[in-house]
């Protein structure tokens, strides 16, 4: 199977299926509080035709205190059976800048029981440099559908599981923010408590798996820099980030080489920076 194509469809593709009625287009942009963009009202102002706004900040679990976590199954199906999709619906996921935003649109869906969603490869950038269609203001509703949703807790881990990690090693623990955030020497984009690391994290930047067009890198690409990183996404493995959204570029990258059941930390080092557990600096 060529599983890069199974999750990464290109923005040919979507050109020839705009219409198709059980194609859904979803943009899942979002942006960090520092910088100041309000991904609704780009949105309105410009979109590829057809898409319906998808904004995981909202579509979460706001019980927590933490950023865009996972919400429960309940409210996931109530939130997507509204923007018209539901089961046998075929889901296309893009943001404004590059794929980072989608691939988390993309990882929420999978803990819910759908495969067939996909992201689009560079996003409206370069769906945008291509010169194809766009469109402005409120799209129309689709009809609401019925979506069922199962949780599939294989692709997700908490916080406990993450203590337990610790000590049993069961898993590689992957973090992909960049060099000086790892280490603990440069700042968090969000007020954390402290700075670092999970104890026994290996270091892979998710911006590594990127083209500068904002496309996923190719296959063979992608298996050297996990090779580099003595990282084997063929054995048990889960990707942390700063909030569990840069994350789901690792799990993007490693299901486009067809290993499909990377977990992600969804609390991230937001939710341990903030516990009274080990962390490592340096």
């Amino acid at each position: 199977m060529d599983y890069y194509r199974k999750w990464l469809v290109e923005t040919e593709w979507l050109a020839e299926h705009l219409d198709a009625p059980d194609v859904v287009i979803l943009d899942g942009s979002c942006y960090l509080p520092i910088e100041e963009r309000d991904a609704d009202e780009e949105f309105h102002d410009q979109h590829i035709p057809g898409a319906q706004r998808f904004d995981f900040d909202d579509i979460a679990d706001t019980s927590t205190g933490l950023p865009h976590m996972l919400p429960s199954p309940e409210k996931f199906s109530a939130r997507v059976r509204k923007m018209g999709i539901g089961d046998g619906t075929r889901v296309v996921v893009y943001d404004m800048q590059n794929i980072v935003s989608a691939s988390r649109v993309w990882w929420m869906f999978r803990p819910m029981g759908p495969e067939d969603v996909a992201v689009l490869n560079g996003g409206l950038c370069k769906w945008r440099a291509e010169r194809r269609p766009m469109s402005e203001g409120t799209p129309e509703k689709r009809g609401e559908r019925h979506f069922t949703a199962r949780l599939n807790g294989s692709l997700l881990r908490e916080f406990d599981d993450m203590k337990g990690l610790l000590t049993s090693g069961a898993m590689q623990i992957v973090d992909c923010r960049s060099a000086g955030r790892f280490s603990g020497k440069d700042p968090e984009p969000r007020d954390v408590p402290r700075l670092g690391r999970i104890p026994g994290s290996k270091h892979l930047p998710y911006q590594r798996f990127l083209m500068q067009n904002g496309t996923m890198k190719a296959p063979d690409e992608i298996r050297k820099l996990f090779a580099a990183a003595e990282i084997d996404p063929a054995k048990p493995m889960v990707v942390t980030c700063g909030s569990g959204n840069t994350a789901c570029v690792l799990a993007l990258a490693a299901a486009a080489i067809g290993h499909e059941h990377v977990a992600i930390y969804d609390g991230s080092w937001a939710e341990w920076s903030a516990a009274d557990v080990p962390a490592e600096i340096g």
